[in-house]
């Protein structure tokens, strides 16, 4: 009886843009906020002005969405240029980026351990998780 429950509940294959859209937001805000990129900046964040370009640019999110949209569904507007795998790997390149943006903003505000990351970074911890979910899953509904 309740598998046929369970069967009955529509699938709803869409359900990534609910994750994908805030976690772009967030970085998007958050790259918009590093503009200009200069090396003052980066020195006051004491870090090397190419780590500080990168961080800015990659934390524009618009990878997230761009891949995205890359789907099936671009073959009615794009049908010569279509290349369903191209927006699999923006939306895991872009995953990838946000961990490793995550990972440095962890490793630089010096944690005593990881269960003091768990328990108090939980904004920091939740984009990290975000952008490992795109990371490992990309595209596939």
């Amino acid at each position: 009886m309740l598998k046929n429950i369970v069967n009955k509940i529509p699938e709803f294959c869409l359900s990534h843009w609910l994750l994908r859209i805030p976690l772009a937001i967030v970085f998007i805000q958050q790259g918009l906020d590093k503009r200009p990129v200069d090396p003052e900046t980066a020195a006051a964040m004491e870090l090397p002005y190419l780590v500080w370009w990168f961080v800015a640019w990659g934390e524009l999110g618009l990878g997230l969405i761009f891949g995205g949209l890359m789907v099936k569904e671009w073959i009615r507007v794009f049908k010569k240029c279509y290349i369903p795998e191209l927006g699999d790997l923006l939306t895991r390149f872009s995953g990838i980026t946000i961990c490793s943006i995550m990972t440095g903003v962890i490793w630089t505000a010096q944690p005593e351990s990881l269960t003091e990351v768990l328990l108090y970074d939980h904004f920091h911890v939740l984009l990290w998780v975000g952008g490992l979910f795109f990371a490992l899953r990309g595209n596939r509904t």
